[in-house]
């Protein structure tokens, strides 16, 4: 069988510096650098490759959740750096964009390339 020795996700941007700027700037995530590329480190030790690739298409899934003890503290310091939440058909979502129909509490937002983030509050229930 073999013998993994590490593991890390990835995901791609059409502009690197942008990036840079949105998760170390704006989100205040560790960036580095590998391969010649980006290296977020998130809370908890898991790191995320983000390489550049010109024809870059978004997905259409969340591609990163992020934690936090108090979303409504966490989207307001988010909102407050131009970040813009979205909304969802299909979710209750109050006026800031946090749901809390799913059992737990989450609100989405977009980096500057248009990859979904999730930000998750506390499971409710």
């Amino acid at each position: 069988m073999v013998q993994f020795t590490d593991a890390f996700s990835g995901f791609a941007v059409p502009d690197l510096e942008v990036a840079r700027s949105f998760y170390s700037d704006v989100l205040g995530l560790e960036v580095g650098e590998a391969m010649g590329q980006l290296a977020l480190t998130l809370p908890g030790g898991g790191r995320v490759f983000v390489y550049q690739k010109d024809d870059h298409q978004p997905a259409v899934f969340t591609i990163l959740n992020l934690v936090v003890g108090d979303i409504e503290a966490a989207v307001d310091d988010i909102a407050d750096k131009g970040v813009r939440f979205e909304f969802y058909e299909g979710f209750e979502q109050d006026a800031r964009g946090i749901s809390r129909s799913m059992g737990v509490e989450i609100a989405w937002f977009t980096d500057p390339a248009g990859n979904i983030i999730g930000l998750i509050g506390r499971e409710i229930g």
